[in-house]
């Protein structure tokens, strides 16, 4: 009999969930694919026998298990084995030993299981049940491709609906490891892109110029998230050329918004040598969810209700000032070429003059702090238009065409 070719790791504390591993084990075997039972438990002695006991799994991270088990403290356990797992899963995965990872557990599961999934590239097979899915998953999910499936029942045994969530996992993690990807006979080079939707325009319009000079552009939305998750794939070494319009992300990080990419946003192009043009896209302004979660302080401030979930709030000239510095302050490390663009008559669809947020002011301050506080060294155009004007994505895309050489 020919030897399954492909093999799903199956992570979990078995010590408490052996049942629901075994049983998604099972299925994934019936279906014709190996699989690599990993133990991250830390209480009783599992109960089944995993391919990879919770010994190896600490030793992979250099952890001293037992000493850890004898302070009998869980929460220091099972911190233990998500620094551990990540570890050795992605050394599993680099040896081509694994090509898809499935995990089922309440809160420890869940966190040992999703820091495991984190460790591995984007594209690699991932699929999480949890107890805990369906709120909010952004700190297990962070920058990569997990998909979160609610157990809807707790973790806790098999009855007749966690079997059937078990089953439709089980399906879903084989459908994903067998599913071939088409490769892009061009292998073009890529580009990451950052939009909004009031930068869509420009984007698309640089889009396609770069497009038809043999790149292919990736857009990120820039919700935190989004700017996190390229800024995580620029420093892996998956992109070469970085078409950085949207970096409203700061504007959320200063003013306490609801979509900060975090205080290193602007940085891994730079650290890692990646060709870019930046431009201060949308940071005029600051995203709250509805009207009344923006906090009480902001009373009194200039906002645009932008849909019932979205309110948006104009920066002043004081935090435009703060912004420009911070930008330039960024983009003076980047050691690779890099060029800054200057939308001179708006920075977004709604600071455009008759538009809810136009403010000169504010806008005069972003630029003129940019301009006092960036290197002479780093190249930097200012273009007389709307940043959704056709003029000014054709001055991004070919300032970023001239950077890549």
């Amino acid at each position: 009999m020919t030897k399954p070719s492909k093999t799903v790791a199956i992570l979990g504390t078995l010590d408490t969930k052996g049942d629901e591993h075994a049983y998604a084990a099972k299925l994934i075997s019936d279906s014709g694919l190996s699989t690599l039972l990993i133990d991250v438990g830390t209480g009783s002695a599992p109960t089944i026998e995993p391919d990879v006991t919770r010994e190896e799994v600490a030793s992979a991270g250099r952890i001293d298990l037992a000493e850890i088990q004898q302070r009998n403290d869980r929460g220091e356990c099972v911190t233990a084995m998500t620094e551990a797992a990540p570890k050795l899963v992605s050394r599993l995965a680099a040896e081509g030993k694994i090509h898809g990872i499935l995990s089922l557990g309440g809160g420890g599961g869940t966190a040992i299981g999703t820091a495991a999934m984190r460790g591995l590239p984007v594209g690699f097979p991932k699929v999480m049940v949890s107890t805990l899915a369906s709120g909010n998953t952004a700190h297990y999910v962070g920058t990569k491709d997990i998909t979160m499936i609610p157990s809807v029942v707790d973790v806790s045994g098999l009855n007749s609906i966690s079997r059937v969530i078990f089953s439709q996992a089980a399906g879903a993690i084989c459908g994903m490891v067998r599913t071939k990807v088409a490769k892009d006979i061009k292998d073009r080079p890529i580009i990451a892109a950052s939009m909004f939707g009031n930068t869509t325009e420009c984007i698309e319009a640089a889009k396609t110029i770069l497009e038809d000079s043999g790149y292919e552009v990736l857009v990120f939305h820039a919700t935190g998230t989004g700017g996190k998750t390229m800024e995580s794939l620029i420093s892996e070494g998956l992109i070469a050329g970085v078409l950085d319009v949207t970096t409203t992300e700061w504007a959320d990080e200063l003013c306490g918004g609801v979509l900060s990419a975090g205080s290193t946003r602007l940085e891994a192009a730079g650290k890692f040598g990646v060709p870019a043009i930046v431009t201060p896209g949308c940071l005029d302004m600051v995203n709250f969810g509805g009207r009344e979660t923006v906090p009480s302080q902001f009373e009194g401030r200039n906002f645009y209700v932008h849909n019932p979930q979205v309110t948006l709030m104009r920066t002043t000239p004081e935090e435009c000032a703060q912004l420009g510095r911070i930008l330039a302050e960024k983009v003076n490390a980047y050691k690779c070429p890099v060029t800054v663009l200057l939308p001179t008559k708006a920075i977004s669809i709604i600071s455009a003059s008759g538009q809810p947020f136009y403010d000169p002011d504010a806008d005069q301050a972003l630029f003129n702090a940019i301009k006092v506080n960036l290197s002479p060294s780093i190249e930097m155009i200012e273009v007389d238009t709307e940043i959704n004007a056709p003029e000014f994505s054709e001055a991004c895309a070919q300032a970023l065409l001239k950077n890549l050489g």
